[in-house]
């Protein structure tokens, strides 16, 4: 069986079955309650060796071991216990068992769905909700959330928050954000509710155990407040068709999980907790990365009133990407001629599980990639961009994130996130004002919000030693004798190669940017290090003070730049296990337990960004699409622009016509 898989490739549906029956066995008489069963990566060092002899065209006889890494819950008389396990698939042997002890699994779906329904069974709330009076017709939606700390309640055991909202018509599309209640609950692990209370409303109003009716002024158009098509007025009729036509069709070509397009070649992943994942990326057959991957994404929330800040998520620890990916669909989330790759998860009870249609993978036109007009001649050089883009969208609770990668022909890489979806809210009085949120309907309130990403860069620059150059651009002096500037217009560049672990920030002013090099490969025509350099998106960092849960929590969001060597297993920067963490356990503590040297090793650089999202009326119902993008481009990397071949765009080539001249036919459809 694993003489046939790649080591990179995910878990097969086979591997999945074979790793729990292995667990089953080595747990008789406990009933493991499958959480993980995923492919745990090889040793680095095992699969530099792999990739040189599978690049150099060598037989492949020495193919790591495939290990799967499990995670299981054991129930226990007191208390639940969560166990991890990895698994030789090879030789099908246990290689490891341990207890982590005071650690909780990510988010349950169906154990959620518990929550909720136990939430509505609660003698207690239904009496709360019957003090309501709400209106005839009208549902109570439960929405539960996974508990933050904020040193108020024992974290020895989940906690869940549940949210109560109303759905006021009888559509299950209906826009139940739009009608937050006051009234929120608290459930044990033992599936209980331990705590019942009313929300603040206003300002300087607290929590309180006094419900008042409904205030009926609430209830507004359902026009303003509705964003199904079944429930809006006709969309507009102005729009034309846009069909996009590859009658040669794709110009990628896959084999198994390898993606080669143009010059690009790569290796496709997908795990429960990153969603997408990317291996080995080489432009022309040389090396550019060893990992890509989104490692981590916060979303604290502003509202400094109790219970508020226990909304603080960790969408890939606590939730994961890849088990909330979407199923995409042709012709609305990808265009053109669309490759799908399909992931697998596994059940409770072990069995593998298809996630079908996670990953899209697709072609499409990016604008100009270069030009020139010989303005004597008057000749006109133009070729268009073409983009290879690997995109997955998730569903978490309110919010959509879109993620892709954009790979170009002149060898750079993109990574955009797209934030939709529908704000999260609570209650205001009318007529209420609070600093920390916005009103967007009738007695909703979206309170200000941060989303905050880690993207994870694990280079291989020409090769696995590499170094972080920080260049910024500076005026030269105007005063020092030695220095010629008699116009005061000079300027120059200063450098630093960082020596030892630690987090570093964005400027501006200086325009610093931060290269990766190796220093042992130089430029024959430049005379300096090949590298690529990071493109950051300029964003605020986490604005939770210090002090705060939140900032003890995830660490990564105080800086924007993180230099770490690279150590097997160290993939997520607020920690391996985000739900109901306690703290001083991510990037920074790590670093401050190790300072290693990070000059020409093989480190890895963290970038954090993403948005401080203070609400307007103009996001709701539901948010048009806030797009943030981070770039890798190469700096004396080639001899000269690596798109200078990319053919010469003709209207021939592209088939374009004069708009309202001819009509053209094409679609979407799949690859098979």
């Amino acid at each position: 069986m694993a003489l046939s898989m790649h080591p990179f490739d995910p878990l097969t549906p086979r591997e999945i079955a074979k790793a729990a029956d292995i667990v089953r066995s080595a747990l008789p008489g406990d009933s493991p309650i499958f959480r993980v069963i995923t492919l745990k990566e090889p040793p680095k060092q095992d699969m530099i060796l792999f990739l040189e002899e599978e690049h150099s065209g060598q037989p492949l006889d020495a193919r790591p071991t495939r290990v799967a890494h499990v995670q299981v819950v054991v129930r226990g008389e007191s208390k639940n216990k969560l166990l991890e396990l990895l698994v030789d698939l090879d030789h099908a042997v246990l290689l490891k068992q341990e207890h982590l002890a005071g650690k909780h699994s990510y988010i349950d779906p169906a154990y959620m769905k518990s929550v909720e329904k136990v939430c509505l069974a609660d003698a207690r709330i239904q009496e709360d909700l019957r003090k309501l009076e709400l209106p005839k017709g009208a549902s109570v939606v439960v929405e539960a959330w996974a508990y933050a700390p904020d040193g108020m309640t024992d974290m020895s055991e989940r906690v869940t928050m549940c949210w109560f909202y109303m759905r006021l018509l009888d559509n299950l599309d209906a826009n139940y954000y739009a009608y937050p209640l006051d009234l929120c609950a608290e459930v044990s692990e033992q599936l209980q509710v331990t705590k019942i209370y009313q929300l603040p409303s206003s300002v300087d109003e607290r929590i309180h155990d006094h419900p008042q009716p409904y205030d009926r002024r609430k209830i507004h158009a359902t026009e303003a407040s509705e964003y199904h098509p079944s429930l809006r007025p006709s969309p507009r009729t102005s729009t034309k068709p846009y069909q996009v036509v590859q009658p040669e069709g794709p110009s990628f070509n896959v084999e198994g999980n390898v993606l080669t397009w143009e010059k690009w070649r790569l290796h496709v992943g997908f795990n429960y907790r990153e969603g997408l994942t990317l291996h080995d990326i080489r432009y022309d057959g040389r090396s550019l990365f060893y990992r890509l991957s989104l490692a981590e994404m916060f979303v604290p929330y502003g509202d400094p009133r109790a219970p508020y800040p226990r909304k603080a998520a960790f969408d890939l620890g606590n939730d994961g990407a890849g088990i909330n990916a979407n199923n995409l669909r042709p012709g609305c989330d990808c265009l053109g001629l669309i490759k799908y790759f399909d992931g697998w998860h596994n059940t409770n009870s072990g069995e593998p599980l298809k996630l079908p249609n996670v990953i899209c993978c697709h072609e499409q036109d990016d604008g100009i990639l270069w030009k020139h007009t010989n303005f004597r001649t008057q000749n006109a050089v133009v070729t268009r961009s073409r983009v290879l883009v690997l995109q997955t969208i998730i569903t978490v609770s309110n919010y959509e994130y879109i993620f892709a990668f954009h790979f170009g022909q002149d060898a750079s890489i993109h990574y955009e996130v797209r934030a939709t979806g529908i704000l999260s809210t609570c209650p205001i009085n009318i007529g209420d004002k609070v600093p920390y949120g916005t009103v967007v309907a009738p007695g909703v309130l979206a309170p200000y919000h941060q989303h905050l990403f880690s993207f994870r860069i694990d280079p291989a620059i020409d090769g696995h030693s590499n170094s972080l150059q920080v260049e910024e651009s500076v005026p030269m002096p105007i005063h020092d004798p030695t220095i010629h500037n008699p116009f005061k217009v000079g300027y120059t560049t200063t450098h630093q190669i960082i020596e030892h672990e630690q987090s570093l920030d964005l400027d501006f002013t200086k325009a610093r940017t931060f290269t990766i090099i190796n220093e042992q490969k130089t430029n024959s025509t430049t005379n300096t290090p090949v590298g690529f350099k990071l493109l950051p998106h300029y964003s605020q960092m986490l604005l939770a003070h210090p002090e705060s849960h939140h900032a003890k929590r995830s660490e990564f969001p105080t800086h924007a730049i993180w230099i770490t060597r690279y150590q097997d297993d160290d993939l997520f920067p607020a920690a391996r296990h985000t739900m109901q963490s306690p703290g001083g356990e991510g990037i920074a503590s790590a670093i401050d337990h190790r300072r290693n040297s990070v000059r020409n090793q093989d480190i890895v650089i963290w970038h954090t960004f993403g948005s401080t999202h203070i609400p307007r009326i103009e996001d709701w119902p539901v948010m048009p699409v806030d797009k943030m993008t981070v770039g890798l481009k190469p700096v004396n990397f080639f001899t000269a622009n690596p798109a200078l071949d990319v053919a010469v765009s003709t209207q021939e080539s592209d088939g374009s016509g004069w708009g309202g001249e001819q009509q053209w036919i094409g679609g979407s459809r799949v690859v098979d």
